[in-house]
Protein backbone atom coordinates (compact mmCIF):
# COMPACT_ATOMS: atom_id res chain seq x y z
CA UNK A 1 0.00 0.00 0.00
CA UNK A 2 1.55 3.99 -0.75
CA UNK A 3 -0.68 5.68 1.32
CA UNK A 4 -0.58 4.48 4.55
CA UNK A 5 -2.44 7.20 6.32
CA UNK A 6 -4.86 5.96 9.43
CA UNK A 7 -7.51 8.47 10.04
CA UNK A 8 -9.81 7.11 13.07
CA UNK A 9 -13.00 7.98 13.96
CA UNK A 10 -13.92 7.56 17.56
CA UNK A 11 -17.73 6.69 18.83
CA UNK A 12 -19.76 8.22 21.16
CA UNK A 13 -19.55 5.82 24.86
CA UNK A 14 -22.16 3.36 24.95
CA UNK A 15 -23.21 0.67 27.00
CA UNK A 16 -20.91 -2.70 26.60
CA UNK A 17 -22.52 -5.56 25.06
CA UNK A 18 -19.75 -7.67 26.76
CA UNK A 19 -18.80 -6.83 30.59
CA UNK A 20 -21.97 -5.58 32.47
CA UNK A 21 -20.90 -1.70 34.16
CA UNK A 22 -18.70 -1.05 31.20
CA UNK A 23 -18.66 1.70 28.38
CA UNK A 24 -17.61 1.01 25.18
CA UNK A 25 -15.72 3.42 22.47
CA UNK A 26 -14.66 2.21 19.12
CA UNK A 27 -11.93 3.71 17.09
CA UNK A 28 -13.57 3.50 13.50
CA UNK A 29 -11.06 3.27 10.16
CA UNK A 30 -12.01 6.39 8.24
CA UNK A 31 -9.93 5.68 5.23
CA UNK A 32 -11.10 3.84 1.76
CA UNK A 33 -7.79 3.19 1.03
CA UNK A 34 -7.59 0.41 4.08
CA UNK A 35 -10.56 -1.32 2.75
CA UNK A 36 -9.22 -4.28 0.62
CA UNK A 37 -7.98 -7.45 1.54
CA UNK A 38 -4.61 -5.60 1.26
CA UNK A 39 -5.20 -3.03 3.69
CA UNK A 40 -7.54 -5.09 6.24
CA UNK A 41 -4.74 -7.84 6.16
CA UNK A 42 -2.50 -4.92 7.65
CA UNK A 43 -5.44 -3.88 10.34
CA UNK A 44 -6.25 -7.54 11.53
CA UNK A 45 -2.82 -8.19 12.41
CA UNK A 46 -2.65 -4.71 14.92
CA UNK A 47 -6.11 -5.74 16.74
CA UNK A 48 -8.59 -4.40 14.04
CA UNK A 49 -11.72 -6.17 13.51
CA UNK A 50 -14.67 -5.99 10.53
CA UNK A 51 -18.00 -5.23 11.28
CA UNK A 52 -19.80 -5.20 7.74
CA UNK A 53 -17.71 -3.06 5.44
CA UNK A 54 -16.69 -0.86 9.24
CA UNK A 55 -13.20 -2.00 10.46
CA UNK A 56 -13.19 -0.74 14.14
CA UNK A 57 -11.02 -1.82 17.12
CA UNK A 58 -11.89 -1.13 20.80
CA UNK A 59 -10.85 2.10 22.30
CA UNK A 60 -12.18 2.28 25.79
CA UNK A 61 -11.35 4.90 27.77
CA UNK A 62 -11.11 2.70 31.06
CA UNK A 63 -11.20 -0.45 30.19
CA UNK A 64 -8.24 -2.94 27.73
CA UNK A 65 -10.51 -6.23 28.11
CA UNK A 66 -10.82 -6.68 24.42
CA UNK A 67 -7.80 -8.57 23.64
CA UNK A 68 -6.59 -9.55 19.64
CA UNK A 69 -5.78 -13.15 19.88
CA UNK A 70 -4.85 -15.31 16.70
CA UNK A 71 -3.95 -19.38 16.62
CA UNK A 72 -0.76 -21.09 15.29
CA UNK A 73 -2.70 -23.52 13.11
CA UNK A 74 0.41 -25.63 11.43
CA UNK A 75 1.49 -25.73 15.08
CA UNK A 76 -2.05 -26.44 16.76
CA UNK A 77 -2.43 -29.17 19.41
CA UNK A 78 -6.04 -30.34 20.30
CA UNK A 79 -6.90 -30.70 23.97
CA UNK A 80 -8.39 -33.78 25.21
CA UNK A 81 -12.05 -32.73 24.75
CA UNK A 82 -11.09 -30.85 21.36
CA UNK A 83 -9.52 -34.21 20.38
CA UNK A 84 -13.47 -36.18 20.76
CA UNK A 85 -14.76 -32.93 19.13
CA UNK A 86 -12.84 -33.81 16.38
CA UNK A 87 -13.51 -37.44 16.13
CA UNK A 88 -16.99 -36.40 16.34
CA UNK A 89 -16.51 -33.96 13.22
CA UNK A 90 -15.84 -37.41 11.02
CA UNK A 91 -19.47 -37.90 10.07
CA UNK A 92 -19.73 -34.31 9.20
CA UNK A 93 -19.36 -33.29 5.32
CA UNK A 94 -17.86 -29.91 5.19
CA UNK A 95 -17.07 -27.28 2.96
CA UNK A 96 -15.81 -23.85 1.92
CA UNK A 97 -18.37 -22.17 -0.43
CA UNK A 98 -18.15 -18.54 -2.74
CA UNK A 99 -22.20 -18.56 -2.12
CA UNK A 100 -24.74 -19.46 0.84
CA UNK A 101 -26.78 -22.91 0.53
CA UNK A 102 -30.38 -22.02 -0.21
CA UNK A 103 -31.20 -23.87 3.01
CA UNK A 104 -29.27 -21.07 5.45
CA UNK A 105 -31.83 -18.92 6.20
CA UNK A 106 -34.29 -21.24 7.80
CA UNK A 107 -31.00 -22.42 9.93
CA UNK A 108 -30.36 -18.84 10.68
CA UNK A 109 -33.91 -18.19 11.58
CA UNK A 110 -33.99 -20.83 14.23
CA UNK A 111 -30.75 -19.83 15.68
CA UNK A 112 -30.97 -16.05 16.47
CA UNK A 113 -35.01 -17.28 17.66
CA UNK A 114 -33.88 -19.32 19.83
CA UNK A 115 -30.25 -18.29 21.08
CA UNK A 116 -30.60 -14.05 20.62
CA UNK A 117 -34.06 -13.37 21.05
CA UNK A 118 -33.12 -10.86 23.36
CA UNK A 119 -30.35 -9.50 21.03
CA UNK A 120 -29.99 -6.84 18.10
CA UNK A 121 -30.28 -9.31 15.24
CA UNK A 122 -33.55 -10.17 16.23
CA UNK A 123 -36.39 -10.62 14.39
CA UNK A 124 -33.64 -13.05 11.66
CA UNK A 125 -33.38 -10.56 8.49
CA UNK A 126 -31.65 -11.34 5.58
CA UNK A 127 -29.90 -8.02 4.51
CA UNK A 128 -29.25 -7.39 8.16
CA UNK A 129 -27.24 -10.43 8.01
CA UNK A 130 -25.67 -9.28 4.68
CA UNK A 131 -24.96 -5.63 5.91
CA UNK A 132 -23.37 -7.57 9.01
CA UNK A 133 -21.34 -10.38 7.73
CA UNK A 134 -20.33 -9.14 4.27
CA UNK A 135 -18.06 -6.46 2.86
CA UNK A 136 -17.89 -5.76 -1.40
CA UNK A 137 -14.25 -5.35 -0.96
CA UNK A 138 -13.39 -8.67 1.28
CA UNK A 139 -12.99 -11.83 0.08
CA UNK A 140 -14.90 -13.83 1.95
CA UNK A 141 -15.92 -16.90 2.20
CA UNK A 142 -18.84 -19.68 4.04
CA UNK A 143 -17.97 -22.89 5.53
CA UNK A 144 -21.03 -25.25 5.23
CA UNK A 145 -21.31 -28.25 7.59
CA UNK A 146 -23.85 -31.14 6.27
CA UNK A 147 -25.28 -33.71 8.65
CA UNK A 148 -25.64 -36.45 5.86
CA UNK A 149 -27.42 -33.67 3.96
CA UNK A 150 -28.99 -31.61 6.86
CA UNK A 151 -27.56 -27.97 7.02
CA UNK A 152 -26.46 -28.05 10.53
CA UNK A 153 -23.92 -25.34 10.69
CA UNK A 154 -22.18 -22.19 8.82
CA UNK A 155 -19.42 -19.97 9.64
CA UNK A 156 -19.10 -16.61 7.60
CA UNK A 157 -14.60 -16.38 7.02
CA UNK A 158 -12.88 -13.74 5.86
CA UNK A 159 -9.74 -14.76 3.46
CA UNK A 160 -6.36 -13.70 3.08
CA UNK A 161 -3.15 -15.19 1.49
CA UNK A 162 -1.66 -16.39 4.71
CA UNK A 163 -4.91 -16.17 7.16
CA UNK A 164 -8.34 -16.50 7.89
CA UNK A 165 -10.50 -14.25 10.10
CA UNK A 166 -13.87 -15.99 11.85
CA UNK A 167 -16.70 -13.04 11.24
CA UNK A 168 -20.03 -15.22 12.29
CA UNK A 169 -21.17 -18.44 13.14
CA UNK A 170 -24.61 -19.92 13.65
CA UNK A 171 -25.51 -23.42 13.82
CA UNK A 172 -28.59 -26.18 14.68
CA UNK A 173 -29.85 -24.33 17.98
CA UNK A 174 -31.03 -28.06 19.18
CA UNK A 175 -27.86 -29.53 18.67
CA UNK A 176 -26.55 -31.46 21.61
CA UNK A 177 -22.56 -30.70 20.23
CA UNK A 178 -20.34 -27.85 20.48
CA UNK A 179 -21.13 -26.89 16.73
CA UNK A 180 -19.36 -23.39 17.43
CA UNK A 181 -16.40 -24.74 18.23
CA UNK A 182 -16.43 -27.27 15.66
CA UNK A 183 -16.34 -24.47 13.21
CA UNK A 184 -13.26 -23.48 14.43
CA UNK A 185 -11.50 -26.51 14.59
CA UNK A 186 -12.76 -26.74 10.79
CA UNK A 187 -11.11 -23.28 9.95
CA UNK A 188 -7.76 -24.41 11.91
CA UNK A 189 -8.33 -27.84 9.71
CA UNK A 190 -8.61 -25.42 6.51
CA UNK A 191 -5.13 -23.70 7.32
CA UNK A 192 -3.40 -26.50 7.75
CA UNK A 193 -4.92 -28.10 4.46
CA UNK A 194 -4.36 -25.10 2.65
CA UNK A 195 -0.70 -23.74 4.27
CA UNK A 196 -1.98 -20.71 5.82
CA UNK A 197 -0.50 -19.44 9.32
CA UNK A 198 -3.28 -17.81 11.35
CA UNK A 199 -6.64 -18.12 12.05
CA UNK A 200 -8.06 -14.49 13.78
CA UNK A 201 -11.24 -15.79 16.36
CA UNK A 202 -11.65 -12.69 17.28
CA UNK A 203 -11.60 -10.81 20.46
CA UNK A 204 -10.43 -12.56 23.79
CA UNK A 205 -13.05 -11.28 26.68
CA UNK A 206 -11.88 -12.89 30.11
CA UNK A 207 -15.06 -12.01 31.80
CA UNK A 208 -17.14 -12.20 29.22
CA UNK A 209 -18.29 -16.17 28.84
CA UNK A 210 -19.38 -16.10 25.52
CA UNK A 211 -15.96 -14.58 24.59
CA UNK A 212 -13.68 -16.13 26.36
CA UNK A 213 -13.12 -19.74 24.85
CA UNK A 214 -10.33 -18.63 22.17
CA UNK A 215 -7.99 -19.51 24.95
CA UNK A 216 -8.21 -23.14 24.77
CA UNK A 217 -7.15 -23.21 21.05
CA UNK A 218 -3.47 -23.70 21.49
CA UNK A 219 -1.02 -22.50 20.75
CA UNK A 220 -2.20 -19.27 20.00
CA UNK A 221 -0.52 -15.35 20.53
CA UNK A 222 -2.27 -12.47 21.88
CA UNK A 223 -1.73 -8.79 21.14
CA UNK A 224 -0.32 -6.66 24.39
CA UNK A 225 1.04 -3.53 24.22
CA UNK A 226 1.27 -3.91 20.25
CA UNK A 227 3.17 -6.92 20.25
CA UNK A 228 1.95 -10.42 19.82
CA UNK A 229 3.26 -12.78 22.18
Amino acid sequence: MNNLSLRIGLTPNSDCNYLPNEQEQLGVVMDEHWLSPVGYNILLSSGYRRSGRAVYKPMCELCSACTPLRVDCPNFIASKSQKRQLNQMKKFRWEFKAKLDEEWFPLYERYIRLRHSTGSMYPANKEQFFDFCTAEWMDTLFLHVYDDDKLIAIAVTDVFENALSAVYSFFEPDSTLSLGTLCVLYQIQYCQQTGRKWLYPGYQIDGCKAMNYKVRFQPHQKLILGDWQ
